[in-house]
């Protein structure tokens, strides 16, 4: 008996991976790209690859990324957690997190997993701790580990980034005749162009995956290890990547489980199968450390879909959008599977907003020069037009999108289910986006953002939440509730009640004039925004002026001010147009450098934001954002 027990204490010194019987786990990822692939029912892109690798596995026909943008999805991989609820929803948002979240590549290393990242980390929360990857670089790779130790690996492709869809240089494969445009771009040559290189970078994806899945094999690593492909969001065209229709969100999302470990599978699991349940990003965490035989802990946000703690697959699925780069917008977007419902917390901003970035892309301002020249049909013209409060879509027969059916009768039923599920798991969440981004971090110091949502004393959420609802509502019979929040002692339901009344246009502002002038005096910068911005939109020139007045004045990042601030500012200031002309002179002169701010990633969008604003008001040209009503010849 005891010649045993030193045999085997003796074995396990030797060989400490010989017995904790873990799969290697492999995630091949790409981004930038949705389910525009073969295995998916798109055949314009060369996906043999992934198309091999379904047809031994599993897709899934519904899966979304929770974020139709990079950072904010990476931070709710990385963390198992919707990225509301800890204030990384805006790109770059750089928030701290408690103490007991830990990166899930932590608890993998527990189990004795070797950890690698190739390479993009990009998350929008720092840890408090150690990221848990043993290599995270462009070199790092599962064959540097220890002789049996088990792996999980990520080697994340760029080649299909929105970058590539207008980089020059580029040798055509698809012919853009070829091509389908979606009913909501204009059928012009760079929307053409543009969707034929897009389907050509998403072949060279799946060329990429295939030889990571050629390098297993020929490692004889493939009966052991645990393969996902996924993108990390949908494609880099515009209404694509940055928004939340089924087009941002939705992912390819193909799992292959090897024989040996079939019995980690989700339950549907079958060659060559495809799974009905919703899988969202906030899944993979928890299904990660299921695979690895650890239970989820109760603060990741997900529900595992494999393992040993594989969980029943929710009802609902959630996304959302914060701020993209320097443009702020606010949206929460639900789905049962069919019907995809999209709540606008920014309905005063149009979904087109001028992101310099983006508009780099050929296809987006020719899109943009066709609205302007009154080209474009309705389904077309949307995406540059105010947004609606609420927007409920049919995927099966409307996957563009195109037709709201939010005030359709028939509909009204799945409205309010689809309604009450984003409400409850914003509630559920704490959902921290119903603050100005400058108050998640100035209510939080001294602890994270995540702490202080869930403390009802810093972070009143129902109260502000009413206030939000209320705001972005259009009814001219709310104006009087409307304007009672601006007396309300919390600075968050006084931002919202400026934002009531700016959302309900000029007969709100001559109804409203005692309270906006009571509001260019808040103690809050935000509340003074809005109203300036109330003002400055749709007010009478004596009211312009005085808004646009408030704008300059709280606009310049020096001293003291905040960068958040700032930018809220120049963007109200950017979107008046001419209007602001009177003030130029005074916006040149506003610094792009000096002022507070958490974190220097935040700091080139103060640049960005003023740089083309002196450029449009020097010139006299009007905002990219805004219409032009011209009539047809």
């Amino acid at each position: 008996m005891r010649t045993s027990s030193f045999l085997f204490v003796l074995f396990t010194i030797a060989s400490p991976f010989q017995g904790a019987e873990h799969p290697n786990i492999l995630w091949i990822t790409s981004e930038d790209h949705g389910p525009e692939m073969g295995c998916y029912g798109d055949k314009l892109a060369a996906t043999a690859n992934v198309d091999a690798l379904a047809e031994k596995g599993m897709l899934f026909k519904l899966a979304w990324s929770c974020a139709p943008v990079c950072a904010p999805a990476r931070t709710t991989i990385i963390t198992g957690m919707y990225p509301p609820s800890v204030g990384g929803q805006h790109m770059r948002s750089m928030v701290r997190l408690p103490d007991h979240v830990r990166f899930y590549p932590t608890f993998l290393r527990e189990q004795g997993y070797y950890c690698t990242n190739n390479s993009k980390t990009d998350y929008n929360v720092s840890s408090a701790g150690a990221t848990g990857w043993n290599e995270s670089s462009r070199k790092a790779h599962y064959k540097s580990r220890k002789k049996g130790q088990p792996f999980f690996a990520i080697f994340n492709s760029t080649v299909s980034h929105e970058s590539r869809v207008r980089a020059g240089g580029h040798r055509p494969v698809l012919d853009p005749a070829k091509v389908r445009i979606p009913a909501y771009h204009p059928d012009n040559a760079e929307s053409r162009k543009d969707w034929a290189q897009y389907y050509d970078v998403v072949s060279r994806a799946d060329e990429i995956a295939g030889r990571h899945l050629a390098d297993l094999d020929k490692a004889e690593l493939a009966d052991d290890t645990i393969v996902f492909y996924y993108g990390d969001h949908g494609s880099g065209m515009s209404r694509g990547k940055r928004w939340t229709y089924n087009s941002g969100l939705a992912v390819p999302m193909v799992v292959f489980f090897p024989p040996k470990w079939k019995h980690l599978a989700p339950k549907e699991y079958e060659a060559g199968g495809k799974s009905d349940r919703l899988v969202n990003f906030v899944d993979l965490a928890p299904t990660l450390l299921s695979l690895a035989g650890v239970k989820p802990p109760a603060w990741m946000q997900g529900h595992a879909f494999a393992g040993k703690h594989q969980q029943e697959q929710p009802k609902y699925m959630f996304g959302f959008r914060g701020r993209m780069d320097e443009r702020y917008d606010f949206i929460r977007t639900a789905t049962d599977g069919r019907y995809h419902y999209i709540r606008n917390y920014n309905p005063h901003f149009i979904y087109g907003q001028y992101v310099s970035y983006n508009f780099v892309t050929k296809s987006t301002a020719a899109w943009k020069r066709d609205f302007d020249a009154g080209k474009l049909n309705k389904a077309q013209s949307h995406f540059w037009k105010l947004k609606p409060t609420e927007e409920l879509y049919d995927l099966s027969a409307d996957p563009d999108e195109v037709n709201n059916l939010a005030e359709s009768p028939a509909h009204q039923d799945r409205l309010r289910e689809l309604r009450k599920a984003q409400q409850d798991w914003c509630r559920r969440i704490r959902d921290l986006g119903f603050l100005p981004e400058g108050e998640i971090h100035s209510r939080s110091k001294g602890s994270t953002p995540r702490e202080m949502g869930k403390d009802d004393s810093k972070y009143p959420y129902d109260r502000i939440f009413a206030a939000a609802d209320l705001a972005t509502m259009r009814g001219a019979d709310q104006l009087p509730a409307v304007k009672k929040l601006l007396k309300d002692s919390d600075s968050a339901v006084r931002y919202w009640g400026a934002v009531g009344i700016l959302n309900r246009g000029a007969a709100a502002i001559k109804a409203s004039e005692k309270e906006l002038l009571a509001a260019l005096q808040d103690d809050s910068s935000y509340v003074r925004i809005a109203a300036g911005y109330a003002f400055g939109k749709y007010g009478s020139q004596a009211q312009q002026r005085k808004g646009i007045d408030a704008l300059v004045g709280v606009a310049p990042w020096k001293n003291n001010s905040d960068v958040f601030v700032s930018m809220a500012a120049l963007n109200a200031i950017d979107k008046l147009d001419q209007k602001a002309g009177y003030a130029l002179e005074a916006i040149r002169r506003f610094p792009t450098s000096g002022g507070a701010s958490p974190d220097g990633r935040y700091n080139k969008y103060v640049a960005r934001i003023l740089g083309k604003t002196v450029h449009d008001l020097g010139s006299g040209a009007p905002s990219p954002e805004k219409k032009k009503k011209r009539k047809k010849k």
